[in-house]
């Protein structure tokens, strides 16, 4: 297993910046398949789970090219409603082809999703949407059949959580059924915003997206569009974090500072000092954090893909710190990895009492999945001696190039295993 080598105690120091929001991009790749002609791209993170996305829609006959930051796709030779099993179990975010296959043959086979072990994925939220809009739905063997025999019609849904994913695959859904579709308790994350960006321009007419009802008139044809993807807010989060950990003064470039508002008043409260203007922000650590409580909620809420790297920042705070997970069931379960490296830190239920220690040790730890590697990354950049996290894959899902990020920031990693 591939592993990220951390020798700790160098203060992050310097610029960096933040590459495309994973979480819109695994919403607006497979949307692209929704066009009639070439969409293009920009801003995409370098990371695998876009590559995942871009071989499942080649897979599904559509042509795809990749340079760098930017993908462009033909819907030419798309013409299958099943989804590649092998590459859909990768992904938690593969169940967005369920919305797009329906709005585009009425129909669709997909996997149920895969991704990080975080707790249940529950999809019947998502399942009540496609149903209310006409579709039965059936789960036989692991995969999700859907099939809309009279085409699809908009309807009023009520969710009954502010799901993204349902929120989401809705959209999808209903952005080329016939008439009206009024979401009610929608999400309202900027990635749902940015993928009502991009169908728009496409020809859509989605509209209230980032409030808590969203309409949604379904059209006939979507043609193709270019689009840029938003900044990645938990990327820089995670950077935000790493200089409140290691003490470090850290200029995070090409970020949406109001997506970042939840982090930066949790850091500000543990003893951060943060300038922002718009499109960057600057975190000077304190020498020592201060305990805060926090629960983690739908946003604009404190994310809960945030939950873990501040976890990391808590274990070296002066005193007692609560951080309530809300959102995952099993999103504490990377605890016993900081607890390796010298953290107190208590589960109970769906809470951790953090209590902050003087100093972490190095130590072989495990991602147990993406935001939790990330925790342990900061965690040891800011621990005496070396720490292995392995797991470098499962990080590599969700931060592009994150050796060598660090690494401009005067951090001392190196790769392994490979």
């Amino acid at each position: 297993m591939s592993k990220l080598v951390v020798r700790g105690r160098k203060p992050l120091k310097g610029e960096v910046a933040v590459g495309g929001s994973k979480n819109s991009s695994v919403a607006i790749v497979p949307a692209a398949l929704l066009g009639d002609s070439v969409c293009t791209l920009d801003n995409l993170p370098r990371i695998d789970d876009v590559r995942v996305f871009a071989q499942i829609l080649r897979d599904l006959g559509a042509q795809v090219q990749m340079d760098g930051t930017t993908m462009t796709v033909s819907p030419n030779g798309f013409a299958s409603y099943v989804a590649p099993f092998d590459l859909v179990r990768k992904l938690r975010a593969s169940y967005y082809l369920m919305g797009v296959l329906l709005a585009k043959f009425g129909r669709a086979e997909v996997g149920l999703p895969g991704g990080c072990d975080i707790g249940p994925r529950p999809i019947d939220q998502h399942l009540k949407g496609f149903r209310a809009l006409g579709a039965e739905t059936a789960v036989e063997g692991g995969v999700v059949k859907l099939y809309a025999s009279a085409g699809l019609r908009g309807a009023p849904i009520y969710l009954d959580i502010p799901s993204v994913g349902a929120t989401i695959n809705i959209i999808l859904a209903a952005s080329r059924a016939e008439g009206t579709t009024v979401i009610e308790n929608a999400a309202k994350e900027p990635h749902v915003v940015d993928l009502a960006n991009f169908l728009n321009a496409m020809g859509g007419r989605v509209q209230g997206a980032g409030t808590d009802v969203i309409r949604v008139r379904g059209v006939k044809k979507l043609a193709g569009a270019s689009h840029s993807v938003i900044p990645d807010d938990m990327e820089a989060a995670t950077y935000m974090m790493g200089a409140a950990a290691t003490g470090g003064d850290v200029l995070i470039k090409n970020v949406i500072t109001k997506h970042l508002e939840p982090v930066t008043a949790k850091l500000r409260e543990a003893g951060a000092t943060i300038d922002e203007n718009g499109d960057y922000v600057r975190v000077v650590g304190p020498a020592r954090p201060r305990a805060v409580n926090v629960k983690t909620l739908p946003y604009p809420g404190f994310p809960t893909d945030a939950q873990q790297p501040l976890v990391a920042v808590l274990s070296l705070a002066d005193g007692v710190s609560v951080v309530q997970e809300s959102v995952y069931e099993n999103r504490l379960g990377y605890v016993s990895e900081l607890v390796k490296m010298g953290a107190r830190i208590k589960v109970e239920g769906k809470a951790a009492i953090v209590e902050g220690v003087s100093r972490l040790m190095g130590a072989p730890v495990t991602a147990t999945d993406l935001r939790a590697g990330a925790s342990l990354v900061i965690a040891g950049l800011s621990a005496y001696g070396t720490t292995e996290v392995y797991g470098l894959d499962i990080i590599r899902r969700g931060y592009e190039l994150i050796d060598r990020k660090l690494s401009e920031l005067g951090a001392d990693v190196a790769v392994a295993g490979e």
